[in-house]
């Protein structure tokens, strides 16, 4: 069963490879030159960069898709995860130069967005209209029910 402790290392996870993801693409291309100099030349290797944004899509869908599903049925991180990946595989396709090493990124960072906004929803009460609804002010149904 996914647990939301699992929910929320993925999302960790997530945030984390994404960040890391997208200073990778914005780093590389300024260092490009010196990788092999100091025994990191593989990190210039494409298909690095294709196994990264693999494993970042298998993470962004386990988290954020479960949560989704099965908990918060909220569609701002889905949409900030399709978005993300659309950015990262259209800058790695049809842009080159330097606008690549901005754009690439920007799709990393959308992706961490998309985890943390799906950390949040994941983790906040259901009840109200607020936007995160972190601060408490009513009962909860599980309250009532033990003094019950």
């Amino acid at each position: 069963m996914f647990t939301r402790l699992k929910a929320i290392k993925l999302d960790n996870v997530g945030m984390t490879a994404s960040t890391l993801c997208a200073i990778h693409c914005a780093a590389v291309p300024v260092f490009f030159t010196s990788l092999p100099l100091v025994g990191l030349g593989f990190l210039a290797n494409p298909w690095v960069e294709w196994v990264m944004i693999i494993i970042a899509l298998v993470v962004g869908i386990s988290a954020i898709g479960n949560a989704y599903f099965k908990e918060h049925h909220r569609i701002l991180p889905l949409a900030l995860l399709i978005a993300g990946f659309l950015t990262i595989i259209i800058g790695h396709l049809f842009i080159t130069g330097w606008a690549e090493a901005v754009i690439v990124p920007l799709g990393g960072f959308t992706i961490a967005s998309a985890h943390f906004v799906n950390y949040k929803y994941a983790g906040t009460c259901k009840a109200g209209d607020s936007f995160f609804h972190i601060k408490h002010a009513h009962p909860h149904p599980h309250e009532n029910q033990k003094a019950a």
